[in-house]
Order: C-alpha cells, then structure tokens, then sequence
C-alpha cells in the first residue's frame, strides 16, 4: 500500500508471549510505510501498561497469554486506552471465541496462519472502525450453534484430543493440573459424554473446538 505523505502511519502494538512470533508480525507490519508498530508486550500486565502509556490506533493481542485471556486483556486496553481498537490473532480460531469477541465489541479476529497482506489489511480496517473476521471461521461460526462450553472448557478439550494426560494438558493451557480436571469434569457433564474422549469428540464434531 501507498501511503500518503502527509498523513500519520496508524499506531500498532503487539502483545505475545512468544517472542519469534511477535518479532515476526513487528517486522511484517514495520514494511508497510502507513503502520508503525510502537511496542512489544508478553502478558496482560505488560500489554495493558503498554497500552495506557502508547494509546495506539490498533493492539494486535494474542488471544492466550500465560498471564490471562487476551480478550479481557482486550477489556482492559478499552479502559486504559479508549481509543485503541483490538484486533486479536490467534491459533485457537473457534466460534465461541469469536462470538465472545464479538459481544464485548472486538473489531478484529484473525488465524494466525492469516498472511502478511491480510494482517496488514486487517490492520486498517480495525482502525477506521471496521470489522475484520476471518471468512472461514465467520461461516463456522454461524453453522456452529451455540456451544454450551467456556472457552477455558472448550480448550483443555481440545489439548485432550489426542489422548495427552492432564500433566501434559496443564502445561499447554498454562493451567494446574486440578484445574484441568475440573474443566474437563465440567465438560464432560454438559456433553453428557462418558469420558474426556469421547466430549472431545462430541465438541469437534460440533465445531466447538
């Protein structure tokens, strides 16, 4: 994109606990001359000071963090910082994701698989104030119905798909390991599944995770 000469680049700050993926979308986005990518955080905490203190047009926020979600991150930056718009980009691209964005006014929501062009151009549609959800997971979500899981619940089944204990499960969703069991308990009984298998099975076979 050519950008006007007289006018500001857009404002951008990215939140990411993992640095190469963050260092990445800082160098993608800094090779579009209308976008200025002004800092890095790795947490809720840190993207919420950076935020207040920056007041960027656009935060680009991972949507799990070790710290919390990035939606309620997402909350926060509204309070710290008005103006800033969030767009969330994610590799847990899930309807009940998207319709909790939705509701809390989240403008932008994205896979992480999304391209450079794509970011870039979600990028500025957030910050004018339009919607940038991914067509894919738009139209699952729409097909999807209502899950009658958290988004917690949803992703400690997911990570149980393939048959991993609850050690290895706690370690990928940054949760204690009687957390995770209460999450899946909780699951299976609203599935009315006989055991985590089979309510990961259920859920997958209906686009909840």
């Amino acid at each position: 994109m050519i950008a006007d000469p007289a006018a500001s680049p857009l404002s951008v700050i990215l939140v990411d606990d993992e640095h190469l993926i963050r260092s990445a979308l800082a160098t993608m986005l800094s090779l579009e001359e209308d976008l200025a990518v002004l800092g890095e955080a790795s947490s809720v905490e840190e993207g919420e000071h950076l935020a207040g203190s920056a007041q960027p047009d656009v935060a680009v926020v991972d949507l799990q963090l070790p710290d919390g979600d990035g939606l309620d991150l997402c909350a926060r930056i509204a309070e710290a910082s008005p103006s800033t718009r969030c767009l969330v980009l994610t590799s847990h691209a899930r309807p009940g994701y998207l319709k909790r964005a939705l509701a809390q006014g989240v403008l932008g929501f994205l896979p992480k698989t999304s391209s450079a062009e794509q970011l870039a151009r979600a990028v500025r549609a957030v910050a004018s104030g339009r919607r940038a959800i991914d067509a894919e997971l738009a139209a699952e979500t729409i097909s999807s119905g209502d899950s009658p899981l958290t988004p917690r619940e949803a992703d400690v089944l997911e990570f149980a798909a393939d048959g991993a204990p609850v050690e290895q499960i706690a370690r990928r969703a940054h949760l204690a390991p009687g957390t995770v069991r209460n999450y899946l308990s909780s699951a299976q009984a609203k599935l009315q599944a006989a055991n985590r298998h089979e309510a990961a099975a259920i859920a997958r076979r209906q686009g909840w995770i």
